[in-house]
């Protein structure tokens, strides 16, 4: 994933400037906050969280079988975590 450096902000940057905050996430989707400069949280505008919901929605329905063939369509760059399918249905309830 990459990540602009315009949507990133500080955690004291989030609380005293909340408003330009949530227009940021309206501009860019999401916004990622950090705090300690380290990753904290991410701020996601109404839109981008509609659209995730839809995509873990569907993930949801789907059988194991073909919760796999999804996964084996992903890209292989970057490092990525394995994780069980019982290990994400547990994470989704």
């Amino acid at each position: 994933m990459n990540i602009s450096a315009k949507s990133i902000v500080s955690n004291s940057d989030m609380i005293k400037n909340y408003k330009s905050c949530r227009m940021m996430a309206d501009k860019y989707g999401k916004i990622f906050i950090l705090k300690n400069n380290q990753p904290d949280a991410v701020l996601f505008s109404i839109d981008e969280y509609e659209r995730i919901s839809l995509f873990l929605e569907y993930m949801e329905s789907l059988e194991e079988k073909e919760v796999a063939k999804v996964l084996a369509l992903l890209p292989a760059e970057g490092k990525r975590k394995s994780y069980s399918i019982e290990h994400l249905k547990k994470d989704i309830n």
